[in-house]
């Protein structure tokens, strides 16, 4: 059986940080819009308190989770142990996403120390914390981290203004429809 949690304590946040991957799941208000789940990977999450947690954005070929917190701000991120105690953490709030090109960016972007530039970086509020057994999540071994999207997001041969422009033409919408980046 589950257990809920008033805040992220301790042991929580030890589990979290010890966890190579992680889920993000967003949904549009619409009934017949695209329910989303990416899984995210690298360094790229951190406890901020205790009801507050952040994840970096370093791109990619949608823009569903902006799109669908832009909307609504739902949003739920699902840990999976994939080693020791069989262990599943979700914790659901409202997100907010922070673009590159938006007050407060780079205040957080220096919290994530191994990432030069990121498209966005979503904070989200906590309103329920849960854990449940995590009995039918397989084992696994992780053997190192994919480089390509940290490469793609600091390839020196683009420039900002190209790599800016990219992200503002091929993430404008969801696949809904919703408005993706957004323009300043």
């Amino acid at each position: 059986m589950g257990k809920t949690y008033d805040q992220l304590d301790d042991k929580l946040t030890a589990f979290i940080e010890a966890q190579k991957l992680f889920f993000v799941a967003t949904a549009p208000l619409s009934a017949e819009g695209h329910v989303n789940l990416s899984p995210k990977g690298y360094d790229a999450f951190k406890v901020l308190d205790p009801l507050t947690v952040a994840y970096l954005d370093t791109g990619g070929s949608g823009i569903e989770t902006q799109a669908h917190t832009d909307e609504n701000g739902r949003i739920t991120i699902m840990f999976c142990a994939f080693e020791g105690a069989p262990v599943i953490l979700r914790l659901y709030g409202t997100g907010k996403a922070t673009q590159w090109d938006e007050p407060g960016f780079a205040d957080l972007l220096a919290k994530f120390p191994d990432f030069d530039k990121a498209r966005a970086i979503f904070t989200i509020k906590l309103t329920r914390i849960q854990d449940s057994c995590g009995w039918g999540v397989p084992f696994y071994d992780f053997k190192g981290e994919r480089d390509q999207l940290k490469r793609y997001a600091d390839n020196p041969n683009v420039t900002a203004d190209q790599w800016a422009e990219k992200y503002r033409t091929k993430n404008a919408t969801s696949i809904d429809g919703l408005s993706g980046i957004r323009s300043h």
